[in-house]
């Protein structure tokens, strides 16, 4: 092969890794999110409240934080994390911003957030997180140890050329292993992995799940004892058996450069 057909390879290959892995280009205005964001410590402003939920438990809309600063009611652990408005309906969502991720990038302040989450263990947790800071979580605060029970959210895929996905993270661990049930609108489907020692493994994996982009979608977990399943919009797609009860902190998790919102995140504890 001549010069040229080896710079031209070399150049349709970069192409296609760029077209295959780089975060996607997408729009600078959101539809949630405002043109000039407003930055609040996270020292500064109280927790949002909850509110207690139909039926039993704590529902956390975001209704009470501030709109363009980092939730105050979930502690941002990896990944940009922000709350947005949709002004026509003055709704507040929580919003995973996957347009400046990075790989390997722990949320800012990491440290002092993993003391607020596991005091004086946050060394342990700390060296756990930024081994592999690859998955975007925020924690949900007040919310110190679920055992079994329900966990729900609705969120809306918006954007992402590597991934489209939004999780419930469970069983969180203070050395930082976890659990998480994910849907992705690029491959609908659903998943339970496994994090331990910073290595991600598939527990259960779910094909066939639709998933749409720009639409809103219902996740919901159950635990009972060692059973879990896993609901998208109302349908059991996954069940699965643990190797052992959980007991841990619960949150929001995502992957690399989506760019999700999410609302109405409803935890329900029978024990």
């Amino acid at each position: 092969m001549s010069f040229a057909g080896v710079a031209t390879s070399a150049v349709a290959l970069t192409l296609a890794w760029q077209m295959e892995f780089a975060p996607a280009t997408v729009p600078a205005q959101l539809e949630y999110l405002l043109n000039t964001p407003v930055h609040v410590a996270q020292s500064q402003a109280a927790p949002a409240p909850q509110k207690r939920a139909a039926g039993g438990g704590v529902r956390f809309d975001f209704s009470a934080e501030t709109v363009g600063a980092p939730p105050q009611s979930f502690v941002p652990v990896v990944g940009n994390w922000v709350i947005g408005l949709r002004r026509r309906a003055d709704n507040r969502v929580l919003v995973v911003d996957g347009r400046r991720w990075q790989q390997g990038q722990p949320a800012a302040g990491i440290a002092d957030r993993a003391r607020t989450l596991y005091g004086e263990r946050y060394a342990e947790f700390l060296d756990r997180v930024t081994a592999f800071a690859y998955y975007p979580y925020a924690v949900a605060t007040g919310v110190d140890d679920f055992r079994e029970g329900e966990i729900s959210l609705r969120f809306k895929p918006i954007e992402g050329h590597i991934d489209q996905g939004m999780g419930i993270l469970f069983n969180l661990q203070p050395n930082g292993d976890y659990l998480t049930v994910r849907a992705n609108a690029l491959e609908n489907n659903l998943v339970l992995w496994k994090f331990e020692k910073g290595r991600r493994s598939s527990v259960k994996w779910v094909k066939g799940t639709p998933t749409s982009t720009r639409q809103w979608h219902d996740l919901r977990i159950v635990v009972k004892g060692t059973t879990i399943e896993g609901y998208l919009d109302g349908k059991l797609y996954l069940t699965d058996t643990l190797a052992r009860p959980i007991s841990g902190r619960i949150g929001v998790w995502s992957k690399a450069d989506s760019v999700v919102y999410v609302d109405d995140f409803t935890v329900r504890q029978t024990r």
